[in-house]
C-alpha cells in the first residue's frame, strides 16, 4: 500500500502520541521504531518514524531526521510532518529549527509552518507565546525541564536562533479571519521560511490544515495532524479503513517504568502508589555507586500481575543535586540504561505488557526490548495509546507516554485499559 503521509517525531512518545492521533481517523498506521534498515515494505497510508534525537547535538539529528525522510520518500510519501513535543521542548542550540530547515532543503520548499498547539492537553500559541494551560511556558513547570528547561514562552525567540532564515508569525485575529494562506503567501514574498501559527482552540488547527493541506512539510504538535488527515481523506488521497488493528489477547504480567521527572509524572507516581502498589526509586547517586543490583534484585521478588512501579521520577531541586554531582549527561544515562535492565529483567520473568513515562525512557525502554515496529490500539489518554509490537519472539503491549500527558491516574487508567477497548 503506498505511503501518502511520511512523520519523523524527535522522540518515542511523540511518535507514539502522532500514531494515535492519525489512527482516530480510521487509516492504517505504522509506526517504525528508528529507520528501518531495508527498504520500504508492507507500508501503509501513514508512516510514523520514531526517532531518539530530541536532545542530540545537531548534526546527528539532522542526519537520523534526513535517513528517516529518504526511506519515507522511497516508500511513496507525498506529504512529510515533523512532529516534535507540544512544549517545544529546545533550547536555543536545540535542533527543532535546524531538521526543519534541513528537510526543507531536501524536499526543495521554501517555507513551512510551525505549531506545537494541542488544545485537548492544555497546550496553546498566542501571539506566538506557547502556554501550558494557563501559563506562559516560561512560568509552567517546563521552567525546570533537567534537559530542555524553557526559560522563553516567544516561540519566535526560541526558534530564530537555530535556523539561517527568517522567523514570521501568523497571528490569532489572523487565523479567526480565515487568512492563513494569504499572510504565508505575503510572508513567502518577503523572504521568510519559519512561520509560527497560532493556535488556541480545535477550530483554529481545523483552519491552519486547510490553509496548509497542500505543503510539502508541516510541523508541529501532533494535533494537527488530526484535521489534515481527515483533509486527506476527504481529497480522496487516502482511504479509511474502519477500526485499525486486531489487538492481541496478553497475560496479566506488567512493569511500568517512570523516568520523566515533570510535575504530572511527579503526581501520578505519586497517585499510583496510593493504590498500594509496589514501588522502587531508582537514585542517579546510588546507581552511581552500586548500579542496577539491587533494584533487578527488588524487581525479582515482585508478582507482575500487580504491576509493579520501578521510577526515578523527583522534585526539580533532586535532579538538580543529582545532575550538579555527576553532569547532566551521566545522571540521565544512568537512569535509562537502569530502567532498559528493568525491562529486559521483566520481560525475561514474563512481562507482557509495559507501561512508561518520558521520552528519553519510552526510547530507552523500547530499544532494550529490540522493538522495531509497532501497531496502534485503544488510546488511554488524548495522545497516549497502547501500542503492540513484538519482542524476542512475543507478543506485548506498550504505553509509551509523554512526561506531562494523561490524568494522575494514569498508570491504573493504562492498567484498566489492558482489558480490551
Amino acid at each position: 500500500m503506498a505511503t501518502y503521509l511520511g512523520c519523523i517525531a524527535d522522540d518515542f512518545t511523540g511518535a507514539t502520541d502522532l500514531a494515535g492521533i492519525l489512527a482516530r481517523g480510521g487509516v492504517p498506521v505504522s509506526l517504525r521504531i528508528g529507520v528501518p534498515s531495508g527498504p520500504p515494505e508492507e507500508t501503509a497510508p501513514f508512516e510514523v518514524i520514531a526517532l531518539k534525537i530530541r536532545n542530540l547535538p545537531v548534526a546527528e539529528a539532522v542526519a537520523q531526521a534526513r535517513a528517516a525522510l529518504a526511506w519515507l520518500q522511497h516508500a511513496g510519501a507525498e506529504r512529510v510532518f515533523w512532529k516534535y513535543c507540544s512544549t517545544f521542548d529546545s533550547t536555543p542550540e536545540g535542533n527543532i529549527g535546524p531538521v526543519a530547515e534541513a528537510l526543507m532543503d531536501d524536499l526543495g520548499t521554501d517555507q513551512t509552518i510551525y505549531c506545537p498547539a494541542f488544545p485537548e492537553n492544555g497546550r496553546s500559541v498566542f501571539m506566538g507565546h506557547l502556554f501550558v494551560g494557563r501559563d506562559p511556558l516560561a512560568e509552567s513547570p517546563m521552567r525546570d525541564h533537567p534537559l530542555t528547561p524553557m526559560r522563553d514562552s516567544n516561540l519566535m525567540r526560541l526558534l530564530a536562533p537555530q535556523v539561517t532564515r527568517r522567523v514570521g508569525l501568523v497571528d490569532r485575529m489572523e487565523v479567526t479571519r480565515g487568512a492563513v494562506a494569504d499572510r504565508l503567501a505575503t510572508l513567502r514574498d518577503e523572504g521568510v521560511a519559519h512561520v509560527i501559527v497560532d493556535a488556541v482552540a480545535d477550530a483554529d488547527l481545523s483552519t491552519i490544515a486547510a490553509a496548509c493541506e497542500d505543503m510539502a512539510l508541516v510541523t508541529g504538535g501532533s494535533a494537527l495532524a488530526r484535521p489534515l488527515s481527515a483533509l486527506y481523506v476527504k481529497d480522496g488521497a487516502v482511504g479509511a479503513a474502519g477500526d485499525g488493528h486486531d489487538t492481541p489477547l496478553l497475560p496479566p504480567e506488567t512493569i511500568v517504568l517512570s523516568g520523566s521527572c515533570s510535575s504530572m509524572t511527579n503526581a501520578q507516581v505519586a497517585a499510583y502508589l496510593a493504590t498500594g502498589a509496589a514501588g522502587y526509586r531508582l537514585d542517579p547517586l546510588a546507581l552511581a555507586e552500586a548500579g542496577p543490583g539491587p533494584v533487578l534484585d527488588w524487581l525479582a521478588q515482585q508478582d507482575l500481575a500487580q504491576a509493579p512501579l520501578i521510577y526515578a521520577t523527583a522534585r526539580p531541586e533532586d535532579v538538580r543535586k543529582a545532575q550538579d554531582r555527576l553532569g547532566t549527561a551521566r545522571a540521565g544515562s544512568l537512569v535509562e540504561e537502569a530502567l532498559a535492565a528493568c525491562a529486559r529483567a521483566g520481560r525475561e520473568m514474563g512481562a507482557r505488557n509495559f507501561i512508561v513515562a518520558g521520552g528519553e525512557t519510552s526510547g530507552a525502554v523500547t530499544q532494550a526490548l529490540g522493538v522495531d515496529r509497532l501497531t496502534i490500539g485503544a488510546e488511554i489518554a488524548p495522545g497516549v495509546p497502547w501500542t503492540y509490537g513484538r519482542t524476542d519472539g512475543a507478543d506485548i503491549a506498550l504505553a509509551l507516554k509523554s512526561g506531562n500527558f494523561g490524568a494522575e491516574s494514569f498508570f491504573s487508567d493504562a492498567r484498566t485499559g489492558l482489558d480490551g477497548p
